[in-house]
């Protein structure tokens, strides 16, 4: 093998690694919490995302301008604005914050809202407060009136 043929071999190996490298960083991965989501909750992003756009809209900005004020790319106002579940929670909330409803953000997962903790709450109360079921006799015997408790009777 001549010193030609050995440059041209190792240019194509080059360029093979090359375009290895080149596919490796160019294929995005979906997190798998994206992948497993819900469909409620895709329909849920996809509603905040048309909210977002009509809010924009109603404020005669361009999508430029939105864009520049949320601190992202055109492309990624598009996609929040579809409700893309990849697009990162700090675009959104900078987007609410634009709205002027920042504090609602806080609200989404406030502790008196959780019904899942608040019914396990009430479980694990019933489970602690199980009292010793009464004696007979406590059960036979009558309830007597309170001292200085009237019966009802006039003096």
């Amino acid at each position: 093998m001549n010193k030609r043929d050995l440059n041209a071999d190792l240019r194509k190996h080059i360029y093979y690694f090359y375009i290895d490298c080149a596919n490796i960083y160019s294929m995005s991965k979906r997190s798998q919490a994206i992948l497993a989501m819900p469909p409620a909750v895709v329909k849920q992003l996809q509603t905040l995302g048309d909210n977002l756009a009509l809010a924009r809209k109603r404020r005669c900005e361009s999508r430029k301008v939105w864009a520049q004020r949320i601190g992202i790319s055109e492309p990624t106002l598009t996609r929040l604005e579809h409700g893309d579940p990849s697009v990162s929670l700090g675009a959104y909330a900078t987007a609410l914050w634009l709205m002027g409803r920042a504090p609602a953000i806080a609200d989404l997962a406030a502790p008196e809202h959780d019904q899942g903790a608040l019914e396990n709450a009430v479980r694990v109360a019933r489970l602690r407060s199980v009292r010793k079921p009464a004696s007979v006799e406590a059960r036979l015997k009558p309830a007597t009136p309170a001292p200085g408790a009237s019966d009802g009777l006039a003096p």
